[in-house]
């Protein structure tokens, strides 16, 4: 199926990673057990560093609005990577988060540091307020994705940059077919309501464009426990009973004996990006 086939209005599937999100996302520590899987990718270019290489900036810096920020660990890496004179604001929809996050980017050389929260379908931003929106693996949390793509040109300067990153639905596919012992799809859960070829679809419907650059990445995962407490951080392996957590465990510890001691794991993920034109 390719963006051009992919429904825009009428959808209504709900990922099982977005379930829960008070609970999910009112600190760092579930993203964070996610985040060390990936760890163990074999990237020339690390992800954050590779993102910051694709984000169009200007010479000297720019308005940047980070919705769904999280806790920031994109900027300390990030930051180095693009020009000077950069004005951040960091939106999220939870207070922990975005308290986290100006904590993190307090030190980094930012012209000015602003936090906010809110609902990225109804940003509390007037219209060409930035020159660049980021949305970085955030869009299958939103209900609204059509009224967020509407938001992102609105709040955007004329020639503005939005910048979106998120999973194809073959990402961590080998890791996936395993958690089908709590009754979960085999691929990428976030896929289900924003793959890459729905963002494509809503960019190019927003904003008449879109570019999509996939980072060059595999994983090699050594390590069972870090698998388990990954892809038990969201529902329903966090809320699977003892027993079938264990077969969980037991999947893995196959799968790793299976690979001699490795799971060798696809990655599909990528950048798109759209300009709000003059």
């Amino acid at each position: 199926m390719g963006a051009a086939d992919v429904p825009i209005r009428g959808r209504s599937i709900v990922s099982t990673i977005t379930q829960g999100m008070d609970q999910q996302y009112s600190d760092s520590s579930r993203l964070a057990a996610r985040a060390r899987l990936h760890g163990f990718g074999r990237a020339e270019v690390p992800w954050f560093t590779w993102v910051a290489q694709q984000i169009p900036m200007q010479q000297q810096g720019g308005s940047v609005l980070d919705v769904g920020c999280g806790p920031a660990w994109f900027w300390p890496e990030a930051a180095p990577v693009l020009t000077s004179g950069i004005e951040l604001t960091l939106f999220d929809q939870s207070p922990g988060m975005v308290t986290e996050a100006l904590a993190r980017c307090s030190l980094l050389p930012f012209t000015s540091l602003k936090g906010q929260t809110g609902d990225a379908a109804h940003l509390p931003f007037a219209d060409g307020s930035f020159d660049v929106v980021i949305a970085m693996h955030m869009m299958y949390h939103v209900a609204d994705q059509e009224g967020a793509m509407a938001e992102f040109h609105r709040v955007l300067t004329p020639g503005g940059a939005l910048v979106v990153t998120t999973n194809g639905r073959e990402n961590m596919r080998e890791l996936y077919r395993l958690t089908t012992v709590f009754g979960s799809a085999p691929h990428d859960p976030s896929a289900e309501s924003f793959d890459l070829d729905r963002a494509q679809a809503l960019m190019r419907a927003a904003f008449g464009n879109v570019t999509l650059a996939i980072h060059p990445d595999i994983m090699d995962v050594t390590d069972p426990e870090t698998v388990f407490l990954a892809l038990t951080s969201y529902p329903p392996g966090d809320r699977a009973p003892p027993e079938q957590q264990q077969t969980f465990r037991t999947a893995i510890e196959n799968a790793l004996a299976a690979g001699g001691g490795r799971i060798n794991v696809t990655k599909q993920v990528g950048l798109l990006a759209s300009r709000k034109l003059a």
